[in-house]
């Protein structure tokens, strides 16, 4: 009789019962593959693991190197070391100040060592006497010598494995399956799988990419002889990655190319030109570079969809300018859509700056229109006048009717939706779009990400910028930072003080805005007129601050990131972020680009202790007004994440490359995309079926977006 508690013959109970007949493949179920089961598969699925073929696709994140262990007897302190040792005693400690640390003692055939992972507790369910332990990390002196990982891998009890000479696989996991479970599935069906593996690439393109066949390359990244043969597997599955999302890119290009049939504009030269002469400043090399491009998309007869990217205060707005002038002296009217309504009223108010000489005045329209105002300027929009109108949401709503609308700008295009964009482009008659970014990227990441969008970027300053100048001060100094910030505000410039926080909170120990606000009106900045803002105020007071703070009513705004994409405040030269260590760098960046927009020398004080990494990534940071080095910096940093929005492009997520870290692969990868879709568009040659099937099977949904035949 099976005892009721047993869960392992519960396990066998609940598995389907053997098919003889049942022959292994790629797409055999998981749930017949031995080791398996029901229970498990559904843990299996969690990690996109539903048959035997997506075992094999379940790739290491990282791997230990085994092979260059470390004996315990010889780890001496202040050196980085792989031991590897069976765990002899555990146990979870409290410090004062209330961290608790979860310790554990491992000893191999030459001594002992403690090991210390402060901040997990959790662990001491995970780690039990008698599991062997490779950790990697720095040893330190505390009370003796102690390591503190930063990787371990849990071998489990039996010392099977865990000798030198191996190349640890760790494995993506979820909990109820530990990454030595997987590794032993994977290591259990890998001889049986791989023989059913065929080559979806062509011969002849992996000699280009110079990566190995299929077959090979699974069994470098599962059973690697070295850490090499572990990154060259690798490459050959990121390189069909990049491959296959290139050619959905490159092919949704050319089927929208010879599907949007455009208006062909024709360059007059009148309105530009007149702008040109009337600018108080020179066109850098790069926007004079960008507004060609524009020009010749416009000219053609296909519609153009096209992305201009730049850094802080390259000049986007002046570029778009000569687009909408393009249009409007062929007689056609332009939708210049912003995200917020101090940003629209910011290029009204610019834009009808540089237009006065030309005798032009841009159409606002926000929710804040009185009803006369918006009347007439309903008006405006539905007669035949060429017209530049700038605006918001409001621009979307069914009452807003243009006359000719041929084109159409949209300024912070990642905060608008796909749907939200398409609704202004078809109240037009197939106008021409141009989508502004100021999130700076390196241009193959870019073409990757945008790869259905033709790109331009603007990657030089205008002249006659004053450099901002930017430095890290400790905790320390931070009666110096406020003393310094008060010399600014005496000479009449303003101040932005930014949180990374709205409140307080009993997780994390950190400043927060609201909580600063008090402290600093009490302390060194009492007597200066200070507002709060944060996100869960009302937009309308947002924007009211906001308003006061650019008429100079306010000296200093206490922020969080709400600011990050906000107006031009010409007066303000000092941006202090408190806490740096807890923004991105591309999220810093934004913030610095606050300030410096007018004459005077401006400052961003990052204030705060932070720790030897940190420090290494802000002074980076403060050595370097170059956005798409930072942009760069932060994604190797922090990997792409949410960063662009990439679904909103219907772009498939990267399961094993990263287009930034493998910018030479993908670079090949566009160029085979392209060769390949010149010589055989429809991917119909007999060498080419295999690689036809892998788009249908693995990106259907891409395939779907881009109508890829």
């Amino acid at each position: 009789m099976t005892p009721r508690g047993d869960p392992d013959a519960q396990e066998r109970r609940r598995r389907p019962p053997a098919h003889p007949a049942l022959r292994l493949t790629l797409d055999t179920p998981v749930t017949y593959l031995k080791g398996v089961g029901p229970a498990r598969a559904t843990l299996l699925a969690k990690l996109g693991i539903s048959m035997a073929g997506d075992l094999l696709r379940h790739v290491p994140h990282r791997y230990e190197d085994a092979t260059t262990v470390t004996r315990i007897v010889d780890a001496a302190v202040g050196s980085d070391v792989t031991v590897l040792g069976q765990v002899i005693a555990k146990g979870v400690l409290p410090t004062r100040k209330g961290l608790r640390v979860f310790q554990a003692v491992i000893q191999d055939a030459s001594g002992m060592i403690e090991v210390a992972w402060p901040g997990q507790p959790f662990l001491d369910r995970t780690i039990a006497k008698g599991d062997w332990l490779l950790c990697t990390g720095a040893v330190r002196f505390f009370h003796g010598r102690r390591l503190q990982p930063r990787e371990f891998v849990n071998l489990g009890p039996e010392e099977e494995g865990t000798a030198g000479g191996r190349v640890l696989a760790v494995y993506p996991s979820t909990e109820g399956l530990s990454v030595r479970l997987l590794r032993g599935l994977v290591q259990q069906h890998l001889d049986a799988l791989l023989p059913l593996v065929s080559e979806p690439l062509p011969v002849d393109l992996l000699a280009e990419a110079d990566v190995p066949p299929l077959r090979d390359a699974l069994r470098m990244v599962h059973r690697p002889d070295s850490v090499v043969e572990a990154v060259r597997g690798r490459s050959r599955l990121a390189f069909e990655e990049l491959l296959c999302v290139q050619i959905l890119h490159r092919r949704a290009n050319q089927v929208a190319r010879q599907a949007r049939g455009g208006r062909r504009f024709v360059n007059r030269r009148d309105l530009t030109t007149k702008l040109r002469a009337a600018l108080p400043f020179q066109l850098t090399h790069a926007q004079v570079r960008a507004i060609r491009e524009i020009v010749a998309d416009m000219a053609s007869p296909r519609r153009m969809h096209r992305l201009l990217q730049g850094d802080v205060g390259a000049g986007k707005t002046v570029v778009a300018l000569f687009s909408a002038l393009l249009a409007m002296e062929n007689g056609a009217q332009v939708a210049l859509m912003a995200p917020t309504e101090l940003l629209a009223e910011q290029h009204a108010r610019s834009i009808g700056t540089m237009l006065a000489p030309l005798g032009i005045t841009p159409v606002l329209l926000t929710g804040r229109l009185a009803a006369k105002d918006k009347r007439a300027a309903l008006t405006r929009l539905a007669s035949h006048e060429p017209v530049l109108a700038i605006g918001t949401h409001a621009l979307l709503q069914d009452d807003v009717s243009f006359a000719d609308l041929g084109l159409v700008i949209i300024d912070e295009q990642h905060r608008f939706g796909v749907e939200q964009r398409a609704t202004l482009g078809n109240k037009g008659e197939a106008p021409d779009v141009l989508l502004m970014s100021a999130t700076p990227i390196p241009r193959s990441l870019a073409l990757t990400l945008y790869g259905d969008l033709d790109v331009s970027v603007l990657d030089e300053r205008p002249p006659g910028r004053q450099p901002i100048t930017t430095v890290v001060r400790p905790e320390s100094g931070r009666g110096k930072v406020f003393e310094f910030a008060n010399t600014q505000l005496d000479a009449g410039r303003q101040v932005y003080v930014v949180y990374p926080l709205i409140e307080t909170s009993e997780k994390i120990e950190l400043k927060a805005a609201t909580t600063m606000y008090e402290a600093l009106l009490a302390g060194p900045l009492a007597g200066r007129r200070v507002a709060l803002l944060h996100g869960r105020l009302p937009s309308d007071t947002r924007d009211d601050i906001m308003r006061q703070f650019r008429d100079g009513a306010l000296d200093v705004l206490v922020a969080t990131t709400v600011i990050e994409v906000g107006i031009d405040v010409g007066n303000a030269s000092v941006m202090i972020i408190e806490h740096p260590e807890r923004f991105g760098l591309s999220q810093l960046h934004q913030l610095r680009g606050r300030v410096g927009r007018g004459a005077a020398q401006s400052y961003c004080i990052l204030l705060g202790d932070v720790g030897a990494e940190a420090a290494e990534r802000l002074a980076m940071f403060a050595s370097t007004e170059d956005g798409f080095e930072i942009a760069r910096a932060d994604l190797q940093l922090r990997g792409m994440g949410d960063l662009f929005g990439a679904k909103q492009h219907g772009l498939p997520a990267f399961r094993i490359a990263d287009p930034l870290r493998d910018e030479a692969l993908n670079e090949t990868a566009r160029q085979v995309a392209d060769r390949l879709l010149q010589e055989d568009p429809g991917l119909e040659a007999p060498a080419h079926q295999a690689l036809r099937q892998l788009l249908t099977v693995g990106y259907a949904r891409a395939l779907d977006l881009f109508r890829v035949g």
